[in-house]
């Protein structure tokens, strides 16, 4: 699909990505993070996003063409990594986690693993944003309402701010600092 097209969802040009990254970036709870970790970071809107308020930023992506694009974009805090989120979760912590417009690829079945993993990236009084498209899309197995309901529901994840219209969910939480 990126070799056909090299912004095949819009993330460029379209008022709907523009209006929703302006929307995360204003919901963050601090100005600055040490270190951060965006997975499905396709070709690196968000992630220059980020990378401006973060030390060090962890992208990765499934795919070479976007990443490749990414890397073009030549940040010099981020590390654009090929990985699958099925293939593991990176062996450190942050104090920010942003999962935007990827949860929905998640089997429902599979969610709160997925919460499950997110808490156990995020350090102890970290910050976890999700964002996502609310329109269904028959090909995702999963809805927005899905993944927003199921980060809700951790215990661990204090929500701290959200923000819902016709388009977009964006919910953010603070990771607790007790025990998992």
């Amino acid at each position: 699909m990126y070799e056909a097209d090299p912004d095949p969802w819009g993330f460029e040009s379209r008022w709907y990505e523009r209006r929703k990254y302006a929307l995360t970036m204003a919901m963050l709870p601090n100005e600055r993070y040490r270190s951060a970790f965006e997975p499905g970071c396709s070709v690196g809107v968000l992630s220059e996003l980020i990378a401006g308020r973060a030390d060090r930023l962890l992208s990765t992506d499934i795919a070479e063409a976007p990443l490749r694009r990414a890397r073009e974009r030549g940040i010099p805090n981020v590390e654009f990594r090929r990985e699958s989120l099925h293939d593991g979760w990176p062996d450190e912590q942050f104090d920010l986690v942003v999962l935007s417009e990827m949860c929905y690829y998640v089997h429902p079945t599979e969610l709160d693993a997925l919460v499950s993993k997110a808490v156990d990236a995020a350090e102890p009084g970290g910050t976890v944003c999700v964002a996502h498209w609310r329109h269904d899309v028959p090909e995702y197995p999963s809805t927005a309402a899905e993944v927003h309901t199921a980060f809700r529901a951790s215990p661990h994840l204090l929500l701290r701010a959200e923000y819902r219209d016709d388009d977009v969910l964006v919910d953010v939480f603070t990771r607790g600092t007790g025990a998992l």
